[in-house]
């Protein structure tokens, strides 16, 4: 069984800061194969991410790689890339050895509740499975996790797990639509996931970002692990066995009619 450490730290503006509380997460979840970090590690969420944006050979994600390498861990996180104009918000997935195995751009761009995430970020086009740890990860981030034709699109490419990673926000409800929506993507696909979002950081920053809630949900919805709203790791042990046995009783994806409902 394939151990998962859900690492639900804190994010500053500054990068150097974020990569030492990867390792100090990291050295927590040492019995892990895999450890999933929030969106947006590198630094936190504003229009200066412009500036700490890096290439994925750049000093972040080679921080990540040594860590990974140290502690024998892939890992996922979330990272801004240079672009033509804009940044793109990007999950990357390194193996154990450190190697980058898949980088997922952001598709869906959160233009809403006031925020205008596409005026610094430009979307990705194509969404992506990593292979890290055994596993076949389909990579969600954020905003992503209210349309679930993508994560159908991951399940059709093979996904066997996905790990949505998050800088949710808070304010009125926003919580409840992230445990909503993430057991919904769970439940709907018959598949295990792992939601993995900023703690919240309020001597940090006040842009809102972080409300934690990092959760493992199983195939039929049922919320596993909960961390709460305060940073910590907690090693979860997904049960990829039974998932067959579950889609016996709820197979609703063998029960799809492909283009019904579309006028």
């Amino acid at each position: 069984m394939t151990t998962i450490a859900l690492c639900q730290i804190q994010v500053s503006p500054d990068p150097e800061t974020n990569l030492r509380r990867v390792r100090d997460a990291l050295a927590q979840a040492a019995d892990a194969d895999l450890a999933i970090f929030p969106e947006a590690t590198l630094t936190r969420y504003g229009k200066r991410v412009a500036d700490l944006a890096e290439p994925l050979d750049g000093p972040f994600v080679t921080g990540l790689a040594q860590a990974a390498r140290e502690h024998g861990t892939a890992v996922i996180a979330g990272v801004f890339e240079p672009g033509r104009d804009r940044v793109h918000n990007t999950a990357v997935a390194l193996d154990a050895t450190g190697s980058v195995v898949a980088a997922y751009r952001k598709i869906h761009l959160f233009d809403s509740f006031g925020a205008r995430e596409s005026d610094f970020v430009a979307p990705g086009a194509e969404p992506v499975v990593a292979t890290v740890a055994g596993l076949r990860v389909g990579l969600v981030t954020c905003y992503d996790v209210r349309f679930p034709e993508l994560t159908r699109a991951l399940v059709d490419q093979g996904a066997e797990l996905f790990a949505v990673i998050a800088a949710w926000g808070s304010g009125p409800l926003k919580e409840e639509h992230w445990v909503t929506l993430v057991r919904a993507r769970a439940l709907e696909n018959t598949m295990w996931t792992a939601a993995v979002g900023q703690a919240p950081n309020p001597a940090e920053a006040t842009d809102g970002f972080g409300i934690g809630r990092s959760m493992l949900v199983d195939p039929f919805g049922v919320v596993r692990a909960d961390l709460g709203g305060t940073p910590g790791v907690q090693l979860v042990e997904p049960d990829l066995a039974a998932t067959e046995e579950m889609r016996k009783t709820l197979p609703c994806l063998e029960h799809r009619v492909l283009g019904v409902m579309r006028s």
